[in-house]
């Protein structure tokens, strides 16, 4: 696996640990966009796909995630954390400058990618959304409606048909395993709100990757989302039998071959 290093920077919330996977000589840089409960730290292979591909690999762990400063899977607005992620791409920027930027997001990280786009994406070169949490999501509507939340653990085995990947993120202790707290439902659904009415994505090559079998978050209800952000150069892989996390999946390897191949055609 490509090596990586660490740093602290001040967030908007706190104090957030970032990572980078560094080339030595890259040809584009990518920044990656992790998703609810879990860290940065769980992108090791997609990272280490992406810099043999050319790439310098930059992340973060969002506040109240991983070794971020933060209430445990507290947040208050997203436009917050897509401000953070934009501190991340500036950091990108000042260590490679005039590379061109592919802004990688899965599951909420996808949601907080597409607002990006729509605030930050003059500045992108390519936009990656996987399994992302856009459109109709009804967790949120659901739970917002019962009096007390649920702390019901997730069911692993529909993370990916490898239950090895189920099993490790069962035994991660940065990944929250607790309930969904309410603010974070309430930013949740300000956020797809505000995704819907904030136009589209223009020129913006955008790839959406979505595991047929996604029941986390399911790929009829990010459709339309989707569907209402695409501007004029969308590309869309559903795969077969594939769950929730496609890069974590059994065939992760084609994914991310798709991925690094709609790169090239943006990049090349």
């Amino acid at each position: 696996m490509a090596e990586s290093r660490e740093y602290p920077f001040s967030g908007t919330r706190g104090t957030n640990v970032a990572r980078v996977w560094p080339n030595e000589r890259p040809r584009y840089l990518a920044v990656l966009v992790h998703g609810y409960g879990e860290h940065i730290g769980r992108y090791e292979y997609v990272a280490d796909v992406l810099v043999r591909h050319g790439a310098a690999v930059y992340g973060l762990d969002h506040a109240g995630h991983g070794r971020s400063e933060g209430d445990r899977v507290l947040v208050e607005d997203f436009e917050d954390v897509v401000t953070d992620v934009h501190a991340v791409e500036g950091r990108a920027r000042a260590d490679h400058p005039d590379l061109p930027v592919v802004l990688i997001g899965h599951s909420m990280g996808g949601m907080i990618a597409a607002r990006y786009a729509q605030r930050y994406g003059d500045g992108l070169a390519a936009l990656v959304l996987s399994g992302p949490v856009i459109g109709e999501w009804e967790v949120v509507p659901t739970l917002l409606a019962l009096d007390e939340l649920p702390d019901v653990p997730i069911d692993t085995a529909t993370l990916s048909r490898d239950l090895a990947v189920g099993a490790a993120y069962a035994e991660d202790p940065l990944v929250w395993h607790g309930p969904f707290k309410r603010p974070t439902l309430e930013a949740f659904a300000a956020t797809l709100a505000a995704i819907a009415k904030g136009g589209t994505l223009g020129t913006l090559p955008t790839l959406w990757v979505h595991g047929e079998d996604d029941q986390l978050v399911p790929l009829s209800g990010s459709r339309g989302g989707v569907e209402a952000i695409r501007g004029d150069d969308l590309t869309e892989r559903v795969y077969p039998g594939a769950r929730h996390e496609v890069f974590n999946e059994t065939n992760k390897d084609e994914v991310l071959a798709d991925v690094t191949a709609f790169i090239d055609g943006v990049v090349a």
